[in-house]
């Protein structure tokens, strides 16, 4: 078995899967660089699988991928609806070359368009917060008139947690959170989340993610620990709930990279309780089965208050990145190539 990885050479993750494929004997995967498929100047070999990685944050992908002149600022939020049209154009030159991809275009598709994944999760009865969509007209007044008083505001295309609004409406008063910052007129995503109070502030930044597109969820009380409110990022591989991450964070934002702690995950789960935590499980399995040929997905669950519910808020195709988490030994790597290989753990 061979393996083949497209993403960005050098970068951790491609680091990591190469080292998880040698530690299970096989050969180091090649990599094709997402710079070569937006060319169309790469090969693959037929008989490897080809595992697609996170384009990340490389400025010149970015720019191939949206099709754009020049490259965005560092943090800018543009483009997002081209980025996705490109990103599923370029897997699509991957499959065309005949060797399997362990993240079907379909799924990646669908995975990358939050306002097509709830709806698919829901109609497989997957618990999902309730939720509309808003396209570029007048985005912000029209999910005020729609009269939820607490939304998350999702860009459709988004994804760690770049241009989100919590954003909460009463009195007369908006509170708002997001990471999102205008600058000059242009909007820029940074590694802190802001609290906004200025009504006219929010509803520009709203407006202009409204451009290419909204997903609005009714917003789902999350259960707290030790004095934060948490989620858990739940990576199921092969269709089994593996590796698991608390997510706590003061804020409505529970993303690790805007600053946030990891969690008790011992200490979540005895309070949610076995048969609660079970049946957490088996949701994110669900959601998971949603997207049947796809090696793994990361699953962002929340639990309600008390435990009593629980609800998928995401489910993420590049979500497996859980450095130091291990099953059986294993991380998330070496578990997806344990699960091709039909691997035993020791």
């Amino acid at each position: 078995m061979t393996f083949t990885v497209v993403g960005i050479r050098g970068h951790r993750r491609v680091r990591l899967f190469q080292e998880a494929a040698v530690a299970a004997g096989l050969d180091t995967p090649a990599v094709v660089d997402w710079r070569e498929v937006c060319a169309g100047d790469f090969t693959v070999d037929p008989g490897t699988l080809v595992r697609l990685e996170s384009p990340g944050e490389d400025a010149e992908v970015d720019r191939l991928l949206r099709g754009a002149a020049e490259p965005a600022e560092h943090g800018e939020i543009v483009g997002l609806a081209a980025w996705h049209r490109g990103l599923i154009a370029a897997a699509r030159r991957v499959e065309a070359r005949g060797a399997p991809l362990l993240t079907p275009v379909g799924d990646l598709e669908v995975l990358f368009d939050k306002r097509r994944c709830h709806a698919l999760l829901a109609a497989h009865g997957v618990p999902v917060p309730a939720a509309f969509t808003v396209g570029p007209d007048d985005a912000y007044e029209r999910i005020r008139a729609h009269g939820w008083p607490r939304v998350f505001v999702k860009p459709a295309h988004g994804s760690s947690a770049s241009g989100v609004v919590a954003l909460a409406f009463g009195r007369g008063r908006i509170s708002a959170y997001s990471s999102a910052v205008l600058d000059d007129g242009r909007l820029f995503n940074e590694l802190r989340v802001r609290h906004y109070t200025d009504e006219t502030t929010v509803a520009e930044i709203v407006d202009r993610l409204g451009r290419d597109g909204l997903h609005i969820e009714r917003w789902f009380p999350k259960a707290g620990h030790d004095g934060r409110l948490f989620d858990l990022r739940v990576v199921v591989i092969a269709g089994r709930a593996s590796h698991v991450v608390v997510r706590s964070s003061r804020s409505p934002m529970t993303n690790l990279h805007l600053g946030n702690a990891r969690g008790d995950l011992a200490a979540v789960r005895a309070a949610a309780g076995e048969e609660r935590w079970a049946a957490a499980m088996r949701t994110c399995e669900r959601a998971a089965a949603c997207f049947p040929g796809s090696l793994h997905v990361g699953v962002d669950l929340m639990f309600g208050p008390r435990y009593t519910a629980h609800a998928v808020a995401e489910v993420n195709a590049f979500g497996d990145l859980l450095p130091g988490v291990l099953v059986d030994g294993r991380d998330t790597y070496a578990a997806e190539i344990a699960a091709l290989t039909g691997a035993v753990a020791r």
